[in-house]
């Protein structure tokens, strides 16, 4: 048995909880994990896993072998890594996960450079606005925008991405051109919704230093970022957004600013992974990368 091999797959199965998705994940056959697994609890004298037909979940002994193998990986490949290639070309998969907009109009068509640098990281990238529970899906990094309030995952900041407000051109037909949020009486605004935690936003703005939120009301609430932008264009209220976001509709006039003297509070883009992960030489070239590519899109993410 490869114990080494086996302890991989051990952590991936609590990770993932269940073996067919540890299998799929690490691309192995189904029956050589269980096989691993069985041959693992038999060299430790020990049940590791809970096995029902619903679920597998870690024993007393599991979770606690679980901790240690985490960083008994993480030591190995952060060993092998600083004496071999691979320090300089690492290899293997990567898994990402990050907002369909930053994916599709700032990541994506610089990625090409990421590979060419690093040819042997074959890449899985999740695009959606949800938020990923990183252990259990299996994820290596995400990028997420707003607050990072996981205190157990790792943060790495990449950008301060400044935020619009706008409307179609019709609805500021229909209701009027604010000058400032003391005219907004008489107009409403596309909510966002979480629909994980159930948080709803709405507008904010600061006036001088000072941040407010204005409570409008709305006909319309989405939980998804193209959504959002979809109902704006259509004509159901007021958005805010980061400006990479709808500089497209803005430059093609299906949206327009509005308020722009009163600026609505940049939003953080985080990369977030967790504490395991922090030695994993793959994570760290992707977020210096990203540092990287975040550092000199400032055409892409504000109008300065």
């Amino acid at each position: 048995m490869d114990r080494f091999n086996a302890m991989r797959v051990f952590t991936r199965i609590v990770e993932l909880g269940g073996f067919a998705r540890a299998a799929d994940s690490l691309q192995l056959p189904r029956a050589s994990v269980t096989i691993l697994i069985k041959q693992l609890e038999a060299h430790l004298g020990v049940q590791l896993l809970h096995r029902t037909t619903r679920q597998v979940s870690p024993t007393l002994d599991g979770s606690a072998y679980y901790q240690r193998c985490v960083r008994l990986l993480a030591d190995l490949e952060e060993t092998e890594a600083a004496f071999s290639a691979a320090r300089h070309n690492p290899r293997g998969l990567l898994r990402i996960d990050m907002p369909v907009g930053i994916g599709r109009l700032i990541v994506m068509p610089a990625l090409p450079e990421f590979s060419a640098r690093y040819p042997l990281i074959e890449l899985e990238i999740g695009l959606n606005d949800r938020p990923v529970d990183l252990i259990r899906e299996g994820v290596d990094c995400v990028l997420r925008g707003g607050l990072a309030l996981d205190d157990s995952l790792v943060a790495r900041p990449l950008a301060q991405l400044q935020q619009v407000t706008c409307a179609s051109p019709e609805y500021l037909r229909q209701r009027g051109i604010p000058q400032s949020p003391e005219d907004l009486e008489g107009h409403q605004v596309v909510e966002y919704f979480s629909s994980v935690s159930g948080k709803r936003y709405g507008l904010e703005f600061f006036f001088g230093e000072q941040l407010r939120q204005v409570e409008l009301p709305k006909q319309v609430a989405v939980n998804s970022a193209d959504a959002y932008l979809a109902a704006a264009e259509a004509g159901y209220g007021l958005v805010q957004t980061p400006y990479y976001n709808v500089a497209r509709q803005l430059r093609n006039a299906t949206l327009q600013e509005v308020l722009a003297g009163f600026a609505p509070p940049a939003m953080p883009l985080t990369a977030l992974y967790p504490p395991q992960r922090h030695l994993s030489t793959r994570v760290r070239v992707l977020v210096d990368w990203l540092v990287e590519l975040f550092a000199r899109s400032g055409a892409h993410i504000s109008r300065a």
